[in-house]
């Protein structure tokens, strides 16, 4: 992909504290370990449940995928180097965690606008619902959110990987991303940059436009609800995507919306650990907590 294949990449790390790196080793350890098993047991319940045989949650079962995958991505080689002297990752390794990270993020994205769409049609439409959410076309949707998602991080690896790059190869990040990649070309990244922000633009706008079109007809229907209980039970449906939109949404417009300039390297850290580490641990506490199909599910398997 590049002129220079032979490469060799240095992560910064979080931190150099032995203390630190102990404490931190346990916390990532546990977050991966709550999440795998918390996605898994949503993926299992979502199979085996006669009552969550929905596209409702034909779009869980996936969102709770991607949270396990890209998570994996990242967490196992960040513990592997807490305490590693030496923390090489070489430019083909370097662009698969990039590729794979990203693409499994931008599906998560696209899969939420998606679940938007869903709860739009069971409220709103509520008698055309397994009409219109056919099996087809919530095959489709998934299809559409994964062909864009991983066709356009991989224009995003093209440009970036294949630029050319300076002696220092030291990423002040504990994994690839873009902004601490683009820092150590000796290119001129302004085109990729551009690329980059305008192509993250336009996919986060079309979602969030998607998502906010979705919730104001939803939120217009549960006011037309003539009962209380039917008013929460409404709501209630849709707390929990809405909790998910809010964070994954809140921490991708803060990580590219900003310019190259301002990249803060510590503080992107923080966030970086947020959006990789913790949303795929909670989203299944959202969905759990808050769903009583969920947790009826969970308790008939007890």
């Amino acid at each position: 992909m590049n002129r220079s294949l032979d490469v060799v990449f240095t992560f910064d790390g979080l931190t150099n504290s032995p203390q630190l790196q102990v404490a931190l080793f346990v916390i990532f350890l546990g977050i991966y370990i709550f999440t795998i098993l918390g996605n898994g047991g949503l993926i299992f319940l979502t199979i085996t449940s006669p009552n969550l045989q929905t596209p409702m949650y034909f779009f869980l079962k996936h969102l709770s995928i991607i949270d396990m995958c890209y998570t994996s991505v990242i967490i196992p080689r960040t513990l592997l180097d807490l305490f590693s002297n030496q923390k090489t990752i070489s430019l083909l390794a370097c662009a698969l965690q990039f590729y794979f990270y990203g693409s499994y993020f931008n599906t998560e994205a696209l899969l939420l606008a998606a679940m938007a769409y869903d709860r739009y049609v069971a409220i709103c439409r509520p008698l055309f619902y397994h009409t219109i959410m056919k099996k087809q076309v919530c095959y489709i949707l998934l299809c559409a959110c994964y062909s864009v998602g991983f066709v356009d991080v991989g224009i995003h690896t093209w440009n970036i990987f294949t630029l050319s790059f300076c002696n220092v190869h030291q990423i002040s990040h504990f994994f690839c991303d873009a902004p601490p990649i683009l820092k150590l070309s000796c290119s001129d990244t302004t085109v990729c940059e551009l690329v980059l922000s305008v192509v993250i633009g336009i996919n986060s706008s079309l979602c969030v436009f998607t998502i906010a079109i979705s919730y104001m007809c939803i939120s217009t229907a549960i006011l037309r609800i003539k009962s209380a209980k039917g008013r929460q039970k409404a709501f209630v449906t849709c707390s929990s995507h809405l909790i998910s939109v809010g964070t994954l949404f809140g921490t991708l417009l803060y990580m590219y919306m900003h310019s190259n300039a301002n990249y803060l390297i510590e503080q992107d850290k923080v966030v970086s650990v947020f959006y990789t580490m913790v949303i795929p641990m909670v989203n299944p506490i959202i969905y759990s907590f808050r769903n009583e199909d969920v947790r009826k599910a969970f308790l008939k398997i007890k």
